[in-house]
């Protein structure tokens, strides 16, 4: 790990964004009435959660090193930890455990999560009342061994020509039990005929399936949900409908 470029790895392990279900409109935090018609078949549902994106990025032979979205916090062993949020505090002991697990592949494994709670954004209070961390998985992805060996900006082309494998939902499920490690919550699966294609249609599809979050920490949570990510199982189509953002439209059209 030590012999790698880590402005590569940090470059090649980074989430994409995520689009919206529904087009941005010319104000900021509304919405048009085009949304993504790319889904087909069945349409997986989870909760978005409200925290800082980081990662764990796991070696084959059991070193990790600890990112947030878009840097590198910390490598095991090192003697100096960036105090982000709490994030490697809070990671720090899952990536530990995750050395004794069986290797047995060349390639890298790096862990989606949000870690949400404490002082992390403005919807920290929906989630504790008393401060506490908390994270859930949300995705994971490989990058072959080989990818490091480029520059950063080499690194940076090939993610963004969807070089990462992300993993299907059956195999997140199957590495999430194998490591001990909760997941955004399953809200269900339904056929893409049923999602809701307007504005108003949306908003209602969204309280009706999350009334409220489903990741409290505590009893002082003031339990407000951020909204739903939607994908199909294989990953091929992403999006995610934020509930703010359809009641920002919604109070824009109203003329409040």
């Amino acid at each position: 790990m030590r012999s790698i470029d880590l402005e590569s790895l940090n470059s090649a392990t980074k989430y994409p964004s995520i689009s919206t279900f529904h087009e941005r409109g010319p104000k900021r935090g509304t919405f048009t009435e085009k949304s993504i018609d790319a889904f087909e078949g069945s349409v997986l549902l989870t909760e978005k959660v409200d925290g800082t994106s980081t990662r764990i990025i796991v070696f084959p032979d059991g070193e990790y090193v600890i990112g947030s979205r878009e840097q590198l916090l910390y490598a095991r062993g090192d003697l100096i930890v960036n105090p982000k949020d709490g994030v490697v505090e809070t990671l720090r002991p899952i990536a530990d455990a995750l050395r004794s697990q069986d290797g047995g592949s060349a390639e890298i494994l790096t862990l989606y999560l949000e870690v949400y709670g404490g002082n992390i954004g403005r919807n920290a209070s929906q989630y504790t009342g008393y401060s506490q961390l908390g994270f859930r998985m949300f995705d994971a992805a490989t990058v072959p061994a080989h990818v490091l060996i480029q520059n950063p900006a080499e690194a940076s082309r090939w993610r963004e020509s969807d070089g990462q494998h992300f993993l299907s939902e059956e195999e997140v499920q199957n590495i999430a039990v194998r490591m001990g490690i909760a997941l955004t919550p399953r809200l269900g699966t339904i056929p893409a005929t049923e999602l809701p294609t307007g504005i108003e249609q949306m908003h209602s599809f969204l309280t009706t399936r999350i009334p409220a979050t489903n990741v409290a920490l505590d009893p002082g949570a003031g339990r407000r949900p951020e909204g739903i990510v939607l994908r199909t199982p294989d990953r091929t189509v992403i999006a995610k409908a934020r509930l703010e953002d359809y009641e920002n439209t919604l109070r824009r059209r109203s003329g409040h």
